[in-house]
């Protein structure tokens, strides 16, 4: 498993990636803030409530009134940031780091905003419709963070990435081998993977939904035919 930790690719047209900052600082409220007591636990209550339930979703299943919860067609957006436990929290949040700050870079704030939502929404629906009798909640922003990886891959594939592999081995490959590989274990995966211990088909709908959606969001003269050239 390839952890990355740093990109050689700088800032080009924004002072800085404000959006990126706000999603990682919300992620980690949401996280932190039912440890200290302010808000009920993500497990089994936030989840259960702003998480998105395929059953309750796109079947006939209903949350009790007495939950505190958001409406059944909004948990889709809501579930994006919300994690169960720290290591989740972590992985996710360091691969927004990593990787969406560039692509906000080449889309702008509101653009890249529209970007993130849309991909963690459209990955939500593809996991619900592969998974439409379950009542188990989805949460965390995996799905939009795959849309993303998909974006920076088509923006930046020969930028050198730094991380660690099994763990604790440091390399810099190019962003295509790490990201190629990252793609390819998640294919796999979603094909013979345990899909409940990971939503692999919510990474999987992620990856689609930025591939489509990425070209089209770009900022003003931001081309990928020309990213690919350089």
């Amino acid at each position: 498993m390839f952890i990355p930790l740093h990109d050689g690719e700088p800032m080009r047209n924004l002072r800085r990636p404000y959006v990126t900052y706000g999603v990682i600082g919300l992620c980690v409220l949401l996280y932190v803030a039912p440890q200290l007591g302010l808000l009920p636990p993500v497990e089994p209550y936030l989840a259960a409530g702003f998480g998105i339930i395929p059953k309750v979703v796109l079947g006939d299943a209903y949350l009790p009134a007495d939950l505190p919860q958001a409406p059944a067609w909004l948990t889709p957006a809501t579930s994006l940031f919300l994690h169960g436990n720290l290591a989740h929290l972590i992985g996710n949040m360091l691969f927004l780091w990593v990787f969406a700050d560039n692509v906000e870079d080449m889309m702008g704030h509101a653009r890249f905003l529209v970007f993130f939502i849309a991909c963690g929404v459209l990955a939500a629906f593809v996991h619900a419709l592969t998974h439409l009798g379950s009542e188990q909640p989805l949460i965390g922003a995996s799905g939009a963070i795959s849309g993303i990886i998909a974006a920076y891959l088509m923006l930046f594939p020969r930028v050198r990435v730094w991380g660690l592999i099994l763990k604790f081995v440091p390399i810099a490959v190019p962003a295509w081998l790490a990201i190629g590989a990252w793609i390819a274990v998640q294919v796999l995966q979603g094909l013979w993977g345990d899909q409940s211990v990971v939503a692999w088909f919510a990474h999987l709908g992620g990856l689609a939904a930025g591939i489509t959606l990425a070209p089209f969001l770009l900022a003003p003269g931001v081309s990928i035919r020309e990213r690919w050239r350089r």
